[in-house]
């Protein structure tokens, strides 16, 4: 909400029966009035009771909750003579009003609508409703209003508009950080089952925001201690002399419950559960953690946990550590989200080895309520973060996820690690869409992140190797080609420029090699070179410990170059050593180190690779001529009479006017079958992942999919930019681009018939599953063609929708 406070909105129930009549009997005169049109003396209970039971497709009601009580309400009636167009009335609660529900509710019922074929809401308003008129007409909808009198008729296009998205993703934008403030930036912390005894959580959790540097005041919460970690403690958090912004709760799983309700009687705004003993112990304990998750967000706090370690803010102005981890971060320009409380341990730990520094850790454990989504808002406009780490083993919102990100991305890098399983593939191409650079494991994610949170990205993929040692140069050239990189030969100009400064003996090549005897003067001749030759994008330098004299000369040599050319990055293997060391930092500039130079060269492939994506003009979501989405609706309209929760499956087809040719048609996509084009046959398929939703899938016909496993995935919406990405990211892609000896097909029209899909697939959720099937690909300016079609239905809810 406007407020950062929580609500859950969904649709009305049977049982909500007597939550609508309290609701009613709540409302103000002025209210009923508002939403009657005119005076009301009296609302009947059993009229009231009706209310509850709607048929979710041309009646519909969605509340939002306050606890367990109605807050707000808004329900549409279809016009029978015009199916495209319902009645809409809005109802706030008096005490409720301006927290922002009435346009939080329109957003919702709007997405409602839309999926059940209406495009138009219609509303009266009394000209004194102000409110009312002001939700409408700031909602970024097209709204058409009728001429002023006592009564206005206004009439909502419930079409997604640009403008609308753009004011609603703002609007959660600042609710969320809004809600997140008390938890990252508390005033005040309690730590409920704060312990006497240290190397426990309860008392390192207090010594931790003791030493840490917080300013706010600690109220340890503990009936039989007098003091903890030296702070006075409290019997309950009831009794704090104020009510903490935060609290940190270390108890029995058992005991969770009730102190979390203790905290929402106390008005806690924020609580982590550092406990153990929920989600992790089978279905009973995921129960619990759901139960938790709902009452927090009903009374208006949000919830860490539960099975975390905690939560740490280094920024000056909000020192906070409040987390039983031995190992605290230094500050840095890193903020990393942690889905595993053990793992969070060993990353801290692994980080201050490195000399990687934090602005922000959240573990956010089993993630029942703030989510890596919540996060990624939080930092994305906290100037002390450059860097984002996420490890991400579920994903509560993944649409969502890539919206986010997408729009943080090209500012700030985002760089994840996710175990894997059977939606990998979905997770790669949600990454992919979305900007952020996926390592294979968390080495590699802190290998990445020592690089972008001290160096730049690199324009380009040139590279320039410098060395004192011949093997490990080969190795890097080796590293720097299997990650995506290129290391040409230098420029004559750069050549000329080194030859009469290097050792005798020294290779100016790319690698440069320096030979043992190399100075510290000769190291920073070498880069001065290589940085300035317009032909090379980012360097890497090689200082091998066997050879090594007066390291730290030089160290202060590659600074300096380093220095001169702030845009190209410069990275090390110096002396085997990992992270920052102290000889490679200096006045706010630092040159990362790696044990091995092949960690050097894959930090650097990311980095490119994210450059080239970032650079790269945004897509968009293009409005396709030629779709008929009324035609395609009354189309599955006419399959899906008496068809329940079954799958139906449409008739596979060739050459033919039925349903699915017709279907396919109305998008613009034409089945018929030209004789064999000039190279392979490919497929195109739609599949409905249980976490991504439909996920569309592109290959080549044959061995190229079967055996050679070259597949591309997008989750949908797609742009043209992942369109464009998808055909072109196979293996095989030369074939389609007149290359390796082929004439090349209509990539053009490939790509467009991919957004139809995508289109086609948003629009009619009731397509569980398609399958295009061969497509022949034809000469460029020819277009393609499905020869055969298969569309599979799942009519789960009441009108079709998922």
């Amino acid at each position: 909400m406007r407020t950062g406070r929580s609500t859950f909105v969904r649709p009305v129930r049977p049982e909500d029966a007597d939550r609508l009549v309290a609701f009613v009997a709540g409302l103000s005169r002025q209210t009923l009035a508002y939403r009657s049109l005119g005076p009301v003396v009296r609302v009947r209970d059993d009229v009231i009771r009706r209310g509850a039971h709607v048929d979710y497709l041309d009646e519909l009601a969605l509340v939002a909750l306050a606890g367990d009580d109605i807050a707000g309400l808004v329900r549409y009636v279809r016009d029978p003579r015009e199916p495209e167009h319902a009645e809409v009335t809005f109802t706030i609660r008096d005490d409720h009003q301006s927290e922002g529900f009435g346009r939080l509710l329109l957003e919702h019922i709007a997405a409602a609508a839309r999926a059940r074929g209406i495009r138009v809401l219609e509303a009266d308003v009394l000209a004194d409703n102000t409110r009312m008129i002001n939700v409408f007409l700031g909602s970024g909808f097209r709204v058409e209003a009728g001429p002023p009198g006592q009564i206005i008729h206004f009439e909502i296009a419930v079409d997604p508009q640009a403008q609308a998205l753009a004011r609603a993703e703002r609007r959660e934008q600042t609710a969320v950080r809004r809600s997140l403030r008390p938890l990252l930036e508390p005033r005040s912390v309690a730590v409920i089952g704060a312990n006497r005894e240290p190397l426990t959580i309860g008392h390192e959790i207090v010594a931790n925001l003791r030493r840490g540097g917080f300013t706010g005041s600690v109220f340890p919460v503990n009936p039989h201690a007098g003091q903890v970690a030296g702070a006075p403690a409290y019997a309950d958090v009831r009794d704090l002399p104020e009510a903490p912004d935060l609290a940190l709760v270390a108890v029995r799983a058992e005991a969770v419950p009730e102190v979390v309700r203790d905290c929402a009687e106390a008005g806690v705004k924020a609580v982590v559960v550092v406990s153990s003993g929920f989600g992790e112990t089978g279905p009973a304990g995921r129960a619990a953690e759901r139960e938790l998750a709902r009452f927090a967000r009903a009374s208006g706090m949000r919830l860490v946990g539960p099975n975390c370690m905690g939560v740490v803010n280094t920024t000056p102005a909000a020192r906070l550590a409040a987390t039983f981890s031995p190992a605290l971060p230094a500050p840095g320009r890193v903020a990393m989200s942690s889905q595993s409380g053990p793992l969070g341990l060993a990353v801290l730990d692994h980080a201050r080895r490195l000399g990687l520094g934090f602005s922000g850790f959240v573990s956010v454990g089993h993630a029942v309520d703030v989510s890596t989504n919540d996060l990624l808002r939080w930092w994305e406009e906290d100037p002390a973060t450059s860097v984002i780490l996420l490890h991400v083993e579920t994903f509560g919102n993944p649409r969502r996820f890539a919206r986010i990100a997408r729009r943080v991305a090209p500012r700030k890098p985002i760089i994840a690690v996710h175990p894997g399983g059977p939606a990998d593939s979905a997770v790669s191409s949600l990454f992919a869409q979305s900007g952020v650079i996926r390592t294979r494991g968390l080495q590699e994610l802190f290998d990445v992140a020592l690089l972008l949170s001290h160096q730049p990205p690199p324009p380009g993929d040139r590279v320039a190797v410098i060395t004192n040692a011949g093997g490990p140069a080969a190795l890097t050239v080796g590293a720097c080609t299997a990650n995506g990189l290129r290391v040409p030969p230098l420029g004559e100009r750069t050549r000329r420029r080194l030859g009469p400064v290097l050792a005798p003996g020294a290779e100016i090549g790319n690698p440069v090699d320096l030979t043992p005897t190399a100075t510290a003067a000769h190291y920073r001749q070498a880069l001065d070179a290589a940085l300035a030759d317009d032909g090379i994008d980012a360097a890497i330098v090689l200082f091998m410990p066997p050879l090594a004299d007066r390291p730290d000369e030089v160290a202060s040599a590659i600074l300096d170059a380093a220095a001169g050319v702030p845009e190209k990055p410069v990275v090390t293997s110096f002396l085997g050593c990992a992270g920052i060391t102290g000889p490679l930092r200096r006045d706010g500039l630092a040159v990362p180190s790696y044990t091995f130079p092949e960690a050097a060269a894959a930090s650097l492939g990311h980095a490119a690779a994210y450059q080239a994506w970032r650079s790269t003009a945004a897509g968009v979501v293009p409005d396709l001529p030629g779709i008929d989405v009324d035609r395609a609706r009354s189309l599955l309209a006419g399959t899906s009479e008496g068809s329940g929760t079954a799958a139906e499956l449409l008739a596979g087809i060739s050459e033919g006017a039925d349903t699915a040719a017709e279907l396919l048609a109305a998008y613009g996509i034409p089945v018929h079958d030209p004789g064999p084009g000039p190279g392979p046959d490919a497929f195109l398929s739609v599949g409905s992942d249980p976490v991504f939703g439909p996920v569309i899938s592109f290959g080549l016909t044959g061995g190229y999919a079967d055996l050679m496993a070259d597949v591309a995935h997008r989750v949908t919406p797609l742009s043209d930019r992942d369109a464009r990405e998808m055909v072109r990211s196979l293996r095989a892609a030369p074939l389609l681009e007149g290359r390796a000896g082929a004439p090349g097909v209509d990539l053009a029209a490939l790509e467009e018939t991919v957004l139809r899909l995508s289109a086609m697939v948003e629009d009619l959720p009731e397509i569980a599953a398609l399958d295009l099937r061969p497509v022949r690909l034809l000469p460029p300016g020819a277009g393609i063609a499905v020869t055969h079609a298969t569309v599979r239905l799942a009519h789960d809810t009441p009108g079709g929708s998922r």
